[in-house]
This record gives C-alpha cells, structure tokens and sequence, in this order.
C-alpha cells in the first residue's frame, strides 16, 4: 500500500485516441521541469513556434492503453539525431522524442490530460538563439510571478549555429516564402496578395489590415489544435492556395502530406514522413475552388527575417481560442495573451484585431 500512495499516474492522449498512455510516476519526482525548445529541429519538423517537453527518468516507459500501441506511432530520426521524434500515425500529433534504444522518453507535455503546477513546470526556454528574432521566447517571459529562464549553448558550440533563410524570387521576379518541414517531403512557396486576391471579396478578408503586402496570422491556443499539433500554441497564417506553388490540391495533400478530418468539414495535414503540422481548413474557408484559404503551420515558415515572417505578416493581438489555452495552462495562456498585446503594440504601435471568417 505503501508503494501504490507514493506512486501518481499520468494520462496522455493525442486528438484521435489512437496514441494513449499512461506513466506510473514517484510523487517525490512531481512536478516535472518543462522546457520549451525553439531549435530548428523541433520547429520544422512539428510545424509548432516550439515544442512543449519534459525529459522523463531513463526507464520511466509508457504503458499504452486499450487498442493503442506503440505501432500507431511514427518516426522521424534526422541524420545526426540522438533521439527520433514520434508522432500518431493518424493524426499527426507530436508525441515526443525517444532515445534510440527507446529506453528513455522525452515527452510533449501538451498531450497530458493535467497539466497543472503540480504535475509540470515549465521552467526554461532552450535554444531561443536558434529562432531568428527569438519568437515565442520574447513574448512569454515570465509565467505568473516567475521568470522563463534561457538557456543556449555556448557560441562555439556547433549546436549554436543558426538556421538562416534565404530570400526567393519567383520566375517572374516576384517575391516568394519558402515553407518546408524538417525531412523536406513538402516544400512550397508562397506568393504576396495579388490583384486578383486583392479584388475578390472574399479571400480579401484574409489579407493584412496593415499591409496589402501581407498576409494575417495568428496564436491558436484551442484543444484541437493542441492535441493534433503536440504544442500548447500553433501560429497559423492565412493563405490562399492559389497563391502557392507548386499548386496543393484542396484535399491539402502534396509531397509526403497526409490528411486528417478532425471534425465535420476541418481539414487538416501533417507531413507523414516528420510529422509535422502543415495546413488547417474548414468548409467556411471553401467556399468554392478558387477562393479555398489554409491555414499554413507557421513553424515550417522559412522567412530570412525571422521566425515571425514579419516581412509577410501581420500577427494579430488577441489569440485565438484564448480560454481554451488558459483552461489547459492557465499560467501559460494567460502569459501568451498578455505577451502578444506587448508585442504587437511594440511591432505596430497598436493592438491589432481582425476576423478571419
């Protein structure tokens, strides 16, 4: 008896069900150091502005349950790379990452069914010098009355070296945005509004406010979001897919993507080989071939100016479906909203706001 009350059970579960397990884990080892990973390993190939994670004790091993098993995962190991990264094979959730003897376990602490203070911390942000212009990790700062600290490798460090983007130009001449997740199975580019864009009155409604030159985006703090991404917060930025080339189908399948309906007429893709997140749409933003709008994971963004690609949007100050993340992480929500007004005020000079239909 004695064994058993000093023993806690956590509960982790992607969207679709197909990944659910459990960890028996010591009371004494509560709460759980989180840490959040802006590398660009983590970002390209999740799709998420960085990855939500906790390294469990070597041997602290999953038990899955009912029909999920270890076989409805996916992975994902880069060349190089001392762990692989697993997503669900059918919902694309990032899981987390598992040393190559699968013998210890570093999990997304997103997919936890309790993600309160007594279960996990988040205590760090590591490898923000690898996210040009350093992203979520100037806007969430501190956590109610406790600072976020750093974490970087030295500058000598090859790990230090930072992932850099070029600027692209189409065959007209034009400028183009590069997207591309970690293994590269999908790669497209994306054009600026058009006149075309611009003049229809519907896919209008998606361009900048601020900037006819640009796009809009937002956080997206909702539950479904999270539990298909893996990440507490996925940035999405607002597309027409007749701006992107080479052309993607509405079904959003191109390259190595693979689809995935999490509700009636939502759509949404993952790369099948990395796992990461790549578009979100639903039957709203269809409303007919031509004028079909995604949602394009802004993690796989890759803007030379930095991980905001503010050269190409507008980031809107209210977060999406804000109550849900603070419901999941109250410290953490509450922290992103407020950390948007701030950064949107210091990028602008105005809170921003927009609908996105």
């Amino acid at each position: 008896m004695a064994d058993s009350e000093n023993i806690q059970t956590l509960e982790a579960k992607c969207f679709c069900g197909s990944i659910h397990m459990t960890f028996d884990v010591p009371v004494s080892s509560l709460p759980f150091a989180a840490y959040l990973c802006h590398c660009s390993m983590c970002r390209y190939a999740t799709g998420s502005p960085c990855i939500f994670h906790t390294q469990l004790p070597v041997g602290l091993l999953p038990k899955f349950v009912g029909e999920s098993t270890e076989d409805k995962l996916s992975s994902y190991t880069a060349k190089g790379a001392d762990c692989s990264y697993d997503f669900c094979s059918m919902c694309g959730c990032h899981i987390g990452g598992v040393s190559l003897d699968r013998r210890q376990w570093t999990m997304a602490t997103s997919i936890f069914k309790d993600h309160g203070p007594d279960k996990f911390q988040i205590k760090y942000h590591v490898f923000s010098k690898s996210a040009k212009g350093r992203g979520l990790a100037s806007i969430v700062t501190r956590l109610g009355d406790r600072e976020v600290k750093t974490w970087n490798p030295p500058d000598d460090d090859p790990r230090a070296a930072l992932v850099t983007s070029e600027a692209e130009t189409g065959d007209d001449g034009q400028d183009r945005l590069r997207a591309q997740c970690h293994c590269g199975g999908v790669s497209f580019t994306v054009r600026r509004p058009t006149k075309q864009v611009l003049d229809d009155p519907f896919v209008t409604k998606f361009v900048s406010p601020l900037d006819k030159k640009k796009w809009m985006a937002v956080f997206d703090a909702c539950d479904d979001c999270r539990l298909t991404s893996g990440s507490h917060v996925v940035g999405w930025a607002f597309v027409p897919l007749s701006v992107c080339e080479p052309p993607i189908d509405p079904k959003l399948t191109i390259g190595t993507a693979k689809s995935y309906s999490s509700s009636e007429g939502a759509l949404r893709s993952f790369c099948g080989t990395c796992g990461a997140t790549l578009f979100f749409t639903d039957s709203e933003r269809r409303p007919s071939r031509e004028q079909a709008v995604v949602d394009i994971a802004t993690g796989i963004i890759r803007a030379p100016e930095g991980v905001m690609a503010e050269d190409w949007l507008t980031w809107r100050t209210r977060v999406a479906f804000a109550s849900s993340g603070v419901s999941f992480d109250k410290d953490f929500g509450e922290a992103l909203s407020e950390g948007m007004k701030r950064w949107t005020r210091e990028s602008y000079g105005e809170e921003v706001d927009f609908e996105v239909g």
